[in-house]
């Protein structure tokens, strides 16, 4: 089965890109390729926003994506946006093969909390989830505790397990027998 690229877009700490890779070789059995630093694709920059096109990332992911491999994730520092939202805490191409995931605002401190590493490393493995969710085909969920709930704060993201409901994870696996068999 080809795999899945995980590629930070600028300096991300370690720990959130080992417990992402973690995660998805463990939940969905896709197995994880680190990709070297990319750089944050000065040219998505917002000076109005003082944020970060996610679109413009999904793309440099898919120009820099490896051959042999079924989807690319890109993780961030960087505060992400889409002209029609607020914010997003990451986004994907549905039925495609790049997605992104910020970290930003998933840290406590971006609030004015105390910082909470282990928070922070919760939040971004269901993120992650969520996002590649989205690369398989996956739309957003009613059911509040599935991975493929809409996240619109951080109480909704806590409030959502890494994994996917009984209703999303029969679909995902179908999905995920088409890739083993490209």
């Amino acid at each position: 089965m080809s795999g899945l690229c995980l590629a930070s877009l600028g300096e991300v700490e370690e720990s959130l890109m080992r417990t992402i890779a973690e995660c998805v070789e463990e939940r969905i059995g896709l197995p994880v390729v680190r990709r070297m630093q990319l750089p944050v694709p000065l040219d998505g920059y917002d000076r109005a926003r003082g944020q970060m096109s996610s679109v413009t990332m999904l793309k440099l992911l898919l120009e820099r994506a490896p051959s042999g491999v079924s989807r690319i994730l890109g993780v961030t520092e960087s505060d992400l946006f889409i002209p029609m939202l607020t914010f997003v805490f990451g986004q994907a191409q549905l039925k495609g093969r790049a997605a992104v995931v910020s970290a930003a605002r998933l840290r406590q401190e971006f609030y004015g909390m105390a910082p909470d590493g282990t928070a922070l490393l919760g939040r971004a493995r269901k993120e992650a989830m969520h996002e590649l969710g989205h690369t398989f085909g996956l739309i957003h969920c009613p059911d509040t505790r599935c991975a493929m709930s809409l996240s619109i704060n951080l109480p909704q993201v806590d409030s959502k397990l890494e994994w996917y409901c009984e209703g999303c994870w029969p679909v995902l696996q179908e999905r995920l027998e088409e890739v083993r068999y490209d």
